[in-house]
């Protein structure tokens, strides 16, 4: 079993994905290429494949990561409110906290 895929060749961007399919059932590989057809799209456009489960979540996984903007990055990367509340009363944590937060602003600056 692997995942089957649907990739825009231009860009890249996979369209859609199904784990567990059967490169070898025909009717797996119809099913994505009237996916593509519905839609008024041309198959040459389009890469209808299979993939090892891993390989195709590494390539979601970049594509989610490349998608965030950089407020998502921001947050994602900022001291937890736990974190600040300790620091409020501990002024090396508070020290560590601000660097922080300074790194995150520098690495991530406003769009």
């Amino acid at each position: 079993m692997a995942t089957s895929y649907i990739k825009e060749k231009s860009t890249g961007k996979i369209l859609t994905s199904t784990t567990g399919q059967d490169q070898n059932n025909p009717i797996h590989v119809e099913a994505m290429n009237n996916f593509v057809t519905s839609r008024g799209w041309s198959l040459d456009g389009y890469e209808v494949g299979f993939a090892n489960d891993n390989v195709v979540k590494e390539w979601l996984d970049i594509q989610d990561e490349a998608n965030k903007t950089y407020s998502q990055k921001r947050k994602e990367e900022y001291p937890t409110i736990e974190e600040l509340v300790v620091a409020l009363y501990d002024t090396e944590d508070r020290a560590e906290i601000d660097k922080r937060r300074a790194d995150v602003k520098k690495k991530y600056p406003k769009e």
